[in-house]
């Protein structure tokens, strides 16, 4: 009973990273808005706040580094160099 009250406990914890996951075809369209504006980042840093992309450690071309905020429709609302 022990074992099934810490798995719930985990699950409870865990249960919210899964919350905000990222769908495969809308980072391909995150990826490729990147690419247009002569970016590039790793998937596994985008994340979701408040409905928002939150892009972090985009690099670009001249090796500038972003944190970039896009809405809901992909349109980029911030950039802020790091």
């Amino acid at each position: 009973m022990k074992k099934l009250g810490v798995l719930l406990i985990a699950g409870l914890i865990v249960a919210p990273a899964f919350a905000d996951e990222i769908d495969a075809a809308t980072v391909e369209k995150i990826e490729a808005y990147l690419a247009s504006i002569e970016c590039q980042m790793d998937p596994d840093d985008i994340e979701v706040e408040d409905d928002v992309y939150d892009l972090d450690d985009v690099i670009c071309k001249g090796g500038n580094q972003f944190d970039i905020k896009l809405d809901k429709d992909l349109k980029e609302v911030s950039r802020k160099a790091e």
